[in-house]
């Protein structure tokens, strides 16, 4: 585990293979099919072996299942003028305090522990969740506190020997603050592949849950990207097509 973020030295990683499929399997773990060359799953889960393995990791919110953790850090949730957690309505995960630089150290190191966890376990590359976490905490959280944290997390991803991926956050050139790569989920249905690819080049992974926006994207972007279509629940047995 690193000990002092400021002596982060980066070890070589490896980027996305290209010319190859990508499955999304957030929702659970499940053999990829014979044209996929890129798995995500959750870090809880093991990598595919002999692919090229991304670990999920939700960096900027809290996960379900952290409950146990965050009881022990209470200072590093965020939290509102009434001392309420201030909480992503839409996936009912408190945001984390990424405010000061104690803070950021501080989630840094809980991060780090997660991220040696993904590369002892064999994976290649890691994707941080949630970096528009800011654009959700009514105000309170800065976006030049968010990229430091970000910018302090792909440190911790390098020093692990692993490629740091954003996700969200689209018009953002995520390569100045180290990021390697993007997972971009329905840019094809907001129009968001463009400003991705403008910063990664053919280094983006995009993940559709609806038919047509992943027709739309495949038109687009399928020859030279890897695009997979997902049930929106991402299970193991639901929906995976490719171009």
């Amino acid at each position: 585990m690193l000990t002092a973020l400021s002596a982060v030295v980066a070890v070589a990683f490896a980027l996305l293979p290209t010319g190859t499929d990508v499955d999304y399997q957030l929702g659970g773990a499940t053999t990829p099919a014979s044209n996929v060359g890129i798995v995500v799953r959750d870090r809880t889960e093991p990598p595919a072996a002999g692919l090229y393995d991304v670990c999920y990791v939700n960096a900027f919110q809290t996960q379900p299942g952290e409950r146990r953790l965050w009881r022990r850090h209470p200072d590093l949730v965020l939290r509102d003028d009434r001392g309420r957690p201030v909480v992503d309505e839409a996936w009912g995960e408190a945001l984390l305090d990424v405010r000061t630089p104690a803070k950021r150290r501080a989630l840094a190191r809980i991060v780090d522990a997660w991220v040696a966890g993904c590369a002892a376990d064999g994976y290649q590359a890691v994707e941080y969740d949630n970096l528009d976490s800011f654009t959700r905490s009514d105000g309170l959280v800065r976006r030049a506190q968010t990229l430091a944290f970000a910018r302090a997390l792909t440190r911790v991803a390098h020093a692990h020997g692993l490629a740091a991926g954003q996700k969200n956050l689209a018009g953002l050139d995520g390569t100045r603050v180290g990021f390697d790569f993007a997972v971009s989920e329905e840019c094809g249905r907001y129009d968001e592949c463009v400003r991705y690819v403008a910063h990664y080049g053919d280094q983006v992974v995009m993940v559709e849950y609806r038919r047509a926006d992943f027709d739309a994207t495949c038109a687009a972007y399928g020859s030279t990207h890897a695009v997979v279509l997902r049930d929106r629940d991402l299970t193991p047995d639901g929906v995976h097509a490719w171009c």
